[in-house]
């Protein structure tokens, strides 16, 4: 009996007429395009290389690529690169074209620029290590007796990962035998937060209770008891960055539904300074690299304070209902400090300070300059990028979802942002510009 193939879904004949129109539309490219001079100018320092270069305006990435590392000597070590149209040569952290083909497919050809002009090519290396793709679960780890609220992993290693949950208590795991190691008892309601700090000493746990405890990591044992403040539950937690912190004082930052971000001396367990502006509760709190501490609320407003003396310098206004989460560009290397892929930390406390403080500098770099940009989502279904340094107005507004968005990170590297919301839709943006990148729909129904 022959076998009747089903018919073909929505989706499957959506691709076909996209892939039929894309070979329709093939176009080769001009063998006679002639020459373009351009400068072509490292992504994080901004440094020039090589001076004026002339080359065919119809040079493909991978030509580029291998003229980049010849000029660098690291042809016997190549780094590859990616390449993209600086639209305003005198401002770095202008509108930028990515080069995905050829100059002439993506710059000369839609007119962005002519022969005639002077292109200015910004180069980014790429990563130089493979990742294994997610193609399933690979364990399954139980343990808690109720829903798992919170999760991060060590910023030393991917092996070790602390949970909160809303049986009262956090776990640290070992995610290499895929077994418990710690059970971390003290709160007595929800855990909503846990953070590591960057030198993966001690875990800190924000509670539904109203308290935060510190936990040592490696023994699992409570530091004290309950450092209380707040008088409503804890929503966000971060660590002071070490590249910042005084020698052998630990320090956090937390914010709670009471309205308020409270700085506390984990070394002496007391509060230093409290900062009181929003008037709703707080969502979210980041402690950024260069001195800020970034903080969100549903009074619809980002505040900036210095870290300091938790002064005041900037209210951000643009969302029209409540901001539920923020990201910083430099979150990844502010988390993990001096660690590096490696597992090699430095031997003293000097150059672990200046370890942290170079990894700081050269994610933070572009242009020249050190840039820490932010993404804040609200329930108003949209995002917006911000540069706070350099004042209160939005970089771009970032549309798309249909649904509010309760989650936003940025890659380690800075370059794109992951926006997750209940319309089940993740979104990838361009972190420079917050352009839409890419959309992907998981069909698994948001519980409220």
């Amino acid at each position: 009996m022959a076998t009747v193939l089903p018919p073909k879904s929505k989706r499957q004949k959506l691709a076909e007429t996209k892939r039929t129109r894309e070979q329709q539309d093939i176009e080769l490219v001009p063998e006679s395009v002639p020459n373009v001079v351009v400068h072509l100018r490292a992504s994080d320092t901004g440094d020039q290389l090589a001076g004026e270069l002339h080359i065919p305006g119809n040079s493909t990435a991978q030509q580029l690529d291998l003229l980049v590392n010849k000029l660098l000597r690291t042809e016997d070590d190549r780094v590859p690169y990616t390449f993209s149209l600086l639209t305003n040569s005198v401002n770095p952290n202008s509108a930028v074209i990515d080069i995905t083909n050829d100059l002439w497919t993506s710059v000369l050809k839609p007119g962005h620029k002519t022969t005639e002009d002077v292109l200015t090519l910004v180069y980014t290396p790429q990563a130089i290590f493979r990742v294994r793709a997610v193609s399933r679960c690979s364990s399954a780890i139980s343990g808690h007796g109720d829903a798992i609220l919170t999760a991060q992993f060590s910023p030393a290693s991917s092996s070790r990962m602390a949970t909160g949950s809303g049986d009262g208590t956090a776990r640290v795991w070992d995610c290499d035998t895929e077994t418990p190691m710690h059970t971390l008892k003290g709160h007595k309601s929800w855990v909503l937060c846990v953070s590591w700090s960057p030198d993966a000493k001690y875990i800190a746990t924000g509670s539904m209770d109203n308290t935060i405890r510190l936990w040592d990591s490696k023994t699992g044992k409570a530091l004290g008891d309950a450092m209380r403040g707040h008088t409503k539950w804890i929503t966000g937690l971060s660590w002071e960055p070490y590249h910042l912190q005084r020698p052998d004082v630990y320090r956090f930052v937390s914010s709670s539904k009471d309205q308020t971000i409270r700085i506390w001396n984990a070394t002496l367990r007391r509060v230093e300074l409290t900062m009181s502006a929003h008037s709703a509760a707080v969502t979210c709190v980041k402690w950024g690299g260069i001195g800020f501490i970034y903080s969100a609320s549903q009074d619809k407003t980002i505040k900036v304070w210095d870290a300091k003396d938790g002064k005041l310098l900037h209210s951000l206004n643009a969302h029209a209902h409540w901001v539920n989460h923020l990201a910083l560009s430099t979150d990844f290397v502010l988390r993990t400090a001096y660690h590096e892929h490696t597992g090699k930390a430095p031997a003293t406390e000097e150059g672990k300070v200046s370890k942290a403080r170079e990894r700081f500098e050269k994610a933070a770099t572009l242009g020249g300059e050190i840039v820490e940009r932010l993404v804040t989502a609200s329930d108003d279904f949209t995002m917006y990028l911000w540069e706070p340094k350099k004042g209160t107005k939005p970089i771009a507004r970032l549309l798309g979802h249909q649904k509010l968005v309760n989650h936003v990170s940025f890659s380690p590297d800075g370059r794109l942002i992951a926006s997750a919301s209940f319309d089940n839709h993740v979104k990838l943006w361009d972190g420079r510009d917050g352009k839409s990148a890419l959309s992907s729909r998981y069909s698994i129904q948001v519980l409220r």
